[in-house]
């Protein structure tokens, strides 16, 4: 017997998008928390987190096999309480040696998950004939936004990360049940190739020209996502849910964008509506990293995220578009180094952040943002034009 509603399955794919972030997205406005709780500065904290990178590299070269044979519905279902379950238990440690072993079986899920919403997404889309990849990773940005006001909110009233992240396990599971019980993958697409894809996702000069391309906004997005309630507290001095509203704030505005920006991409091109938001990105970044206003700051943040919000989704709609390979094995291989460089970069910034000021984490990313315009045309002049009537 099979719980949950029955939707369409654009539907489904934005529901799994959504509950996966709103999951993850739990724990970075209790991150002031944690840190203070652990008694450590950012570097300590950045090295922490990098065991949630380690996890997702290891994943998402290893497990396409795996999910292969224990399915992709079985894979999901499971793995979404899951990673609520991983993020509940890492809120319990007490030093940052603790914390990064405790995110390494977090990492481990979100490649899992990455892989399988990513891959339904663009066989839906390739199904009923329209773009829905940017759609869906507005649903990843809602999901984002969500957690982050509920985090600050949560953390005004002063409650623990440790109970709120628990609280989190059964809301998971039961979105999950609810909107992902009737899950079945979708078909795979046709006229790729259909050659079993290797255990490691190798990237191939063509997905490395597209890591380049969404390196800026992944790392940016990542900042914001990890650090940007620590810059308010540290730079203004804001309240709980000030600082924890700044990672709502971003990610609020990119899914906004990610959710009209395929209209814009249909109409327009990747290239163009890529180096609009790259500039945009570029803005946001040069506002918070200068400005001693709290309000240009919040700004700032605003437009990083309406920077960072169609980058990537264009670059895995360019990758699982390519013929050379299984289309599963190229969105590994540009996940498999995009997605842990979002990951990985960000906690990295720490040490930056320790030793010459919170406002460089961001301040880092301006060289990689004019990379990112250089590399844009990598994306392609012509979008996937509709044939099925919305």
């Amino acid at each position: 017997m099979r719980f949950g509603i029955e939707l369409p399955p654009q539907i489904k794919v934005y529901g799994a998008f959504f509950v996966y972030s709103f999951c993850m997205g739990s724990l970075y406005p209790r991150l002031p928390d944690i840190q203070r709780a652990m008694g450590v500065g950012e570097g300590a904290l950045g090295f922490a987190l990098i065991g949630a990178a380690m996890g997702t590299l290891i994943s998402l070269t290893f497990a396409g096999p795996i999910i292969e044979r224990i399915g992709y519905r079985r894979t999901l279902l499971t793995a979404l309480p899951l990673l609520a379950a991983f993020y509940a238990l890492a809120s319990w440690a007490t030093t940052p040696l603790m914390l990064f072993l405790l995110l390494v079986p977090v990492g481990l899920t979100i490649g899992a998950v990455e892989i399988i919403v990513n891959l339904e997404a663009d066989r839906v889309e390739h199904a009923i004939g329209r773009r829905i990849m940017n759609r869906s990773h507005a649903f990843w940005s809602f999901g984002i936004f969500g957690a982050g006001l509920v985090g600050s909110l949560i953390a005004q009233t002063g409650l623990s990360p440790q109970l709120h992240l628990l609280i989190m396990v059964p809301v998971i599971a039961l979105a999950t049940a609810v909107l992902l019980g009737r899950f079945e993958p979708a078909e795979h697409r046709t006229g790729g190739s259909t050659e079993p894809g290797p255990r490691f996702a190798r990237p191939t000069l063509a997905i490395l020209v597209l890591v380049t391309v969404c390196l800026s906004a992944m790392i940016m997005e990542g900042a914001g996502i990890d650090w940007s309630a620590i810059y308010m507290r540290d730079v203004f001095g804001a309240a709980p849910f000030w600082a924890g509203f700044a990672v709502a704030l971003g990610a609020g505005a990119q899914a906004v964008t990610r959710f009209f920006a395929d209209s814009f991409v249909e109409r327009w091109s990747p290239v163009i509506v890529a180096r609009g938001l790259l500039t945009i990105l570029g803005i946001g970044t040069l506002l918070v990293f200068f400005t001693p206003a709290q309000w240009a700051a919040y700004v700032g943040l605003a437009l990083m995220g309406v920077g960072t919000s169609a980058i990537f989704p264009l670059a895995m709609s360019a990758a699982a578009q390519r013929t050379d390979r299984p289309a599963a094995v190229n969105v590994a291989a540009l996940a498999q180094i995009s997605f842990v460089a979002f990951l990985l970069g960000p906690p990295l910034l720490g040490y930056i952040a320790e030793h010459f000021g919170i406002r460089w984490a961001f301040g880092i990313g301006l060289p990689l943002v004019a990379l990112s315009l250089f590399a844009a045309s990598a994306l392609g002049p012509k979008p996937i034009r509709s044939t099925v009537t919305p």
